[in-house]
């Protein structure tokens, strides 16, 4: 053992190797070789001496290696931080993302004033439903998906979490049998089936059903709205995540399909990113 094997030199030379590929290669490199020791972030600064093992050293190059073609942070150490709550997650779910609060905070906020039941559709690692089962657990909270394995690291994650959620293996509603939703969300595919993006930051690495949609990305936006009239009770709100640029189609959608209160919100960078509607 040498000290090029000590925590400090590792995350030098860690940070020099990953730099090439990566915006934030110091963070990078801390979140690997805390993976890899399974400690806190703190640990490498609290004891920047100590000499990893060979099998710790044989994991961290294997997960050096795999960040520098490209895989995601979040695939390599198998979690990722959402609204301050670390979700497990695997290449059988899409690594949850900050533009999604805004639609976690927008269905908390519509669920505010009422006892009735929650859907989120296709929940993937299960962030949405369990992030509204944390903050309103006197609720019922119920959550759809088409992948069986997505479903699995869905339940393992509110077991973990303890949140009181209900899944259901359904294409959308399609095995449901509540029909009077107080509020439905959901964060469908909705990049178009040739978006160059696809190729881009990671995204090969996702699943591909949970990412693209047909007709321009406004296939999937447009079956959930059309179908939902049927699954929300009157005065019921339909919240979607859309790509930035879908938020006027997306409404155009709802307004055809007789919703009132229309309104698109903003995410933190300033993008169009939620469109909710009422159900009259």
């Amino acid at each position: 053992m040498t000290d090029e094997q000590s925590i400090a030199s590792l995350l030098k030379s860690t940070t020099t190797q990953l730099t090439p590929c990566s915006d934030s290669a110091r963070l990078d490199a801390e979140l690997l070789l805390c993976h890899c020791l399974k400690k806190p972030r703190s640990y490498l600064y609290t004891w920047p001496e100590r000499i990893l093992d060979a099998q710790q050293l044989e994991t961290l190059t294997r997960l050096i290696k795999r960040r520098l073609e490209g895989e995601p942070m979040a695939y390599l150490t198998g979690s990722r931080e959402f609204r301050s709550v670390e979700f497990d997650v695997t290449k059988d779910t899409l690594i949850p993302r900050p533009d999604t609060e805004v639609l976690v905070e927008q269905v908390l906020a519509k669920l505010a004033n009422t006892q009735g039941t929650f859907l989120d559709l296709g929940t993937g690692s299960g962030v949405i439903a369990i992030c509204v089962a944390l903050e309103r657990p006197d609720i019922e909270v119920h959550a759809t998906d088409l992948s069986a394995a997505a479903l699995e690291v869905a339940r393992g994650n509110a077991e973990k979490l303890r949140a009181n959620v209900s899944f259901i293996h359904s294409n959308w509603f399609e095995n449901l049998q509540t029909r009077n939703y107080a509020v439905i969300a959901s964060n469908p595919p909705y990049i178009a089936e040739d978006d160059p993006h696809l190729q881009l930051n990671g995204l090969p690495y996702e699943p591909a059903t949970a990412l693209r949609s047909r007709d321009n990305g406004l296939a999937d936006i447009t079956a959930i709205i059309k179908a939902s009239p049927d699954y929300l009770q009157t005065g019921g709100w339909l919240l979607l995540e859309h790509g930035h640029t879908q938020a006027r189609l997306t409404r155009d959608i709802m307004l055809k399909q007789n919703f009132s209160n229309i309104k698109t919100v903003q995410d933190l960078p300033g993008n169009d990113r939620v469109t909710l509607g009422l159900r009259a």
